[in-house]
This record gives structure tokens, sequence and C-alpha cells, in this order.
């Protein structure tokens, strides 16, 4: 099977509005960041020092009633605080000491070990249960700089630092940077660039047809990009002439090119490493060339391809698209590359048209990325729909080329020529946005499966700032991204304490915003039901952990007629997380519930959608 005539040229045009303005050729330094630089997630995750700040200890200034300052607390009361801290600890086999009173008037307690946030945010929920006085309780966490790069061109990467349309990229440089993940661009190939020198592993040429390969042969182990220049009329009645793309180059660069080299762009996940896998040539390419190049990438066997891939992706990039229904042959590949763990990020078309009339933008499993502008709206081209998962920085051009997207390219317009870098605009350009980041979630959570990805990407989108109908659950945001999948965040969400009884669907306790739940199974008979009523398009995640390892709960999703929609139950001393995604039109309401299935105590609920 493969593309029309006029669609084979589209997997390439359609998804990709491009635009030659080139940026002059900057240097190449052999200045990179140390691929062996500790993430913020190793750094910043644990701490050994809490904050409490009681309500006998802090007064307002006289000349300003909305500042606090210090009030001294006598030895004993103080003493007799430290001791209900000591005693809350010791369970957790630590012990504290007071540090310092803050100018606010809050107290600064150290503790001899350190710990993950989550567990002492819950030490300081139970000490603020306990305790009336206490007006807050909160881990002393660790602040770090937030990563700003020094390549020539950065300032006009507006789509990574942008706080409007961009995915805000530079805090998320703090949390990963992509180490020891591969992401597969299934395209046109790559050229050698010197802003994608060092970047890549070996990939493959997966064109079957030597005229649409345009290199003089079938496949073979060569990705590199020959150029996919073509006459007028030469693909079908009607086409004008069209120069070479280098689409591949362009992806690829937005992906992982080179950063803090003090020259040309920065990648997003530039510690990661590019694996190209060429199926697009001349007048576009075969669904059949597509299907092998998932199947080959994702680590799978290639009937008739000896060459095997010694590096699998975890991440497979396709800017490329056609109309119609999901065809059978690019939908069990990319089921066989879910089976491997490999997530799949897909363009949702640029027809300005409901993204279920392009594939594989509707095909199942797949992360489909809808594009937005400067201004964090839909970009004017951009496919739409409830199959978009969610939307990133496209670009529109038509005021300024400088609101497209700037990335690593080709100066031939036919044959490969100088290095060079241009902007493009498009779904083409907004997919590799959000593959870039999966690289990095990747990197912080290796473990992290396809589905579990998807919703973090979801959960953790922001709104959108302009107008984006049926663009999925907001805008690409790469540090939430990294938070939500690690869990890293569990200290940032509202503790919501659960009320007795709860035991049933009728007497669920509600919990109306994301919010780390606070709970505990009483005896043996006890269970918990919370009611959650998810937006529409939202993914709810649900993690639940026992205070204690010895204990199992178990962790469903219901609706109201009980029914389960979704579950996990892990042993003891395992956290156990489901998702429920709402792919309807309106807003569902679910009941988790936390079951007993060995021991007693408390637990935490962390739930996000």
């Amino acid at each position: 099977m493969h593309f029309s005539s006029t669609n084979r040229r589209r997997a390439v045009a359609l998804v990709c509005g491009l635009l030659a303005a080139s940026v002059g050729q900057a240097g190449v330094s052999t200045a990179q960041v140390d691929s062996g630089v500790t993430s913020l997630l190793q750094r910043g995750s644990t701490t050994d020092r809490l904050i409490i700040g009681y309500r006998d200890a802090a007064q307002a200034d006289a000349r300003d009633a909305t500042v606090l300052r210090a009030v001294t607390v006598n030895a004993a009361t103080l003493d007799n605080r430290l001791g209900a801290l000591n005693a809350a600890l010791a369970l957790r086999g630590a012990k504290a000491r007071v540090l310092r009173q803050m100018g606010t008037g809050g107290h600064v307690f150290k503790l001899d070990k350190a710990f993950t946030l989550a567990e002492l945010q819950r030490v300081a929920s139970d000490l603020k249960a306990a305790d009336a006085n206490i007006a807050y309780a909160e881990p002393d966490r660790k602040m770090y700089p937030m990563m700003t790069p020094n390549d020539t061109s950065y300032s006009s990467q507006w789509d990574l630092y942008e706080t409007t349309g961009g995915i805000r990229a530079p805090a998320a440089w703090d949390l990963a940077t992509g180490t020891g993940i591969v992401v597969a661009v299934i395209d046109t190939g790559i050229r050698p660039h010197a802003d994608l020198s060092g970047q890549t592993v070996a990939g493959y040429d997966m064109i079957n047809d030597a005229t649409v390969a345009n290199d003089g042969n079938a496949r073979d182990s060569d990705p590199s990009d020959p150029g996919d220049w073509t006459a007028a009329n030469e693909c079908a009645a009607g086409d004008p002439a069209s120069n070479s793309s280098w689409h591949g180059t362009h992806v690829a660069g937005t992906i992982a090119a080179k950063t803090n080299n003090s020259a040309g762009i920065a990648g997003i996940a530039f510690n990661a490493k590019i694996q190209p896998v060429r199926a697009l040539g001349k007048c576009g390419g075969y669904t059949s060339d597509i299907a092998d190049g998932i199947t080959w990438a994702s680590g799978g066997t290639v009937s008739g391809l000896s060459a095997v891939n010694a590096t699998p992706s975890r991440v497979i990039n396709m800017s490329l698209g056609g109309g119609g229904a999901c065809d059978t042959a690019t939908q069990t590949a990319i089921n066989g590359a879910r089976s491997r763990g490999t997530v799949v990020v897909v363009a949702a078309g640029n027809e300005n048209q409901n993204a279920s009339n392009s594939s594989p933008a509707n095909c199942s499993g797949v992360i489909t990325v809808a594009a937005t502008d400067r201004n964090g709206a839909r970009a004017y081209y951009s496919n739409y729909g409830s199959v978009v998962t969610l939307a990133a920085p496209g670009g529109d051009v038509r005021s300024s080329s400088s609101n497209g997207i700037l990335s690593t390219l080709n100066a031939g317009t036919k044959s490969p020529g100088a290095d060079s870098y241009a902007y493009y605009q498009g779904t083409s350009m907004a997919t590799p946005h959000v593959a870039g980041v999966v690289a990095l979630m990747l990197s912080a959570k290796p473990s992290a499966t396809p589905d579990q990805i998807k919703a973090a990407l979801q959960s953790s989108a922001r709104a959108f700032p302009g107008t984006c109908s049926q663009c999925g659950s907001g805008i690409l945001d790469a540090a939430a991204a990294i938070t939500a999948i690690t869990g890293s965040g569990t200290g940032t969400l509202p503790t919501f304490n659960e009320t007795e009884s709860n035991g049933s669907i009728a007497t669920a306790n509600t919990v109306s915003a994301p919010s780390n739940v606070s709970g505990s199974i009483g005896s043996t008979s006890d269970t918990d039901y919370f009611k959650v009523v998810l937006p529409a398009g939202k993914t709810l995640t649900a993690t639940l952990t026992a205070a204690s390892t010895s204990n199992d709960f178990d962790l469903y999703v219901k609706n109201s007629s009980g029914t389960t929609l979704a579950q996990s139950e892990k042993s003891a001393g395992q956290a156990d997380s489901t998702t429920y995604a709402n792919g309807g039109s309106t807003s569902v309401t679910l009941y988790v519930q936390v079951l007993r299935y060995s021991g007693t105590g408390a637990y935490t609920l962390k739930l996000q959608w």
C-alpha cells in the first residue's frame, strides 16, 4: 500500500510548510555540555531540612501588615516542638535539631538523613494535622540555576524559552538532558551538519524504490539525504517544481542539535542521539517503507533486512502523513514498536481539518501533535480534533519568518550544499518538540511505558493562552512533563485529607483539584473512595504509596456503576499507578478506590489530571 500520487508528496509537504529563510552559518566549537552532568532530579528531589511556620512565631510588621517578621519563642516551647517532630521522625529512623529561625518567623529543622520530598511532605502534613498552631510545614527544597545555552542563535528560538508560546525548556534542562535515549527520525534522511556532529547513531535507508530514493540504489545502511527535489509534473500532473526540503535534517536539529557549544541552535534533548531512518524521498514515501522503518527503529526484525539495529530507539518521530484511515501495516508496526517500549510521536497534519482524516495521526497508541503559533493559539494550518493528544510550537511565518521554528538545514536547492539554518512552519516542526521532551522524560525515568509517557504529557500540558479548540490537553510544558513522569512534584500539590466514612461510591470524598490525598486504612474491613470529575480531553493519573512497605493496598478507577475502568495490584513495597483518559467531549465522573489486600496504616494517593 502506498500514498496516492497527491498524498505521497504530501507525506512531506502537508506536515511542513517550508520557508527557506536561512540564517548565517555558525562556526563549530568543541565545547559541549558534559553528558555526565548530574540532573536536578537527582540533586533536588531529596532534602534533609524541614521548615515549620508556627502561628505564635511570627507577627505582622507595624509598617506593612502583609510582611511577617520573627517573634522569639522560648526555649521550653521550642524543645517541645522539636520533641513532637522527632517523635514523627523516629518511625522513619531519623532525628532533627533546630537549625535557625527565618526572618519571616518560620523555623528550619536539620535532619540527620535526607528524605524524598514526597516522604518529608507526608511528615509535614501529619505534623500540621496534629498541631493547630502550625500555619505551614514543608520540605526545605533545594533550588539550582536554570541553564541558558550559549548557542549563537538561541535567542531566535522563541519556541524553547518564551513563556507564552514556548515549551519552557530551560527549566527542563535542569531536570534532564536526554542522556542514554535514542530518537528515531523517520523522514527524508539527514545531512552532515556541524550542529549535528556527534549527535547521531547508525540509521538506515529504508526506501526500496531507487527512483524514490534518488541516491542511485534501494535499501542500504546509508540514511544520508541526497535531496528530494522534483521537476514540474514529476509527482503528479499539475504539481509545480520544488527544491529539496532537507526536512529530516530540520526535524533532527529541533530534537538534538548540539547545545552550549557557542554555535548555531540549541536542541531540546541535546544529550540524546538521533537515529535517521530514511523513508521519504522524491514524491513522498511508501507506507510499506515507513512501516518497516518503525519496526527496525524500535528493534524489531524486518524480513529480508540483514542489518540489526544495535541501538533501538525509545522514541520515534514521524513528521509525515497522508489522507485516509490508519492502514493495517502502519498500525501493526506501531503496535510492535509500543510492545518493545517505544513511544511513537506523529504530526496531526497541516490541512486545517479534523486530524481523524489524516494517517498516521489517527492511528491508535500514538501521540498526535497539533501546532501552535508564537501566541499559543492554534496555527492557521494545523489539524485538530479528538485524536490530538496535545499541541506544541509549529510557528506561523505569515507576518515574519522569525515567528517560525529555526533549525538545522542544508543550503543546496537540489543536491547538497553547505550547512545552513532556516525557519520552517508546520506540525512537522511541532512534533519534534514533543519527541525531544519525551526523550528528556525517558532519560529521567527509563522504565516509563508509552502509555505512562502519554498520560504525563497530557496531565502536565499547560492551558492555551490563545484559542486552540480541539488541540488536545494543552501546550507542551517540558519541565512539567518531566516532573509528572517522575512524580517529583509530589510536594508541590495541595494535600487533601481523607474524611471518614468514605467506604462506598455513594459516600466518596470529592477531590476537586489535583491533590496529594492523605489517607489511612484503619481496619481489615476498611476501603476508601474518592470522587473525581475528569474534564474532557484530560487523563487521570493515580499513584498510591503505602507509608509502610509491609502493607499491600491496591488501586482501582471505577465508574458510577462500580465497573472497574483501570487498576493496579502490585505487591507490598511497590507503588501502584494507573491512568484513565477521557477522550470524550464532556467531563466524566470517576471513583478512585483504595482497597486493602493486607496490613493497615497510612497511605498517600496522588491524583493528577
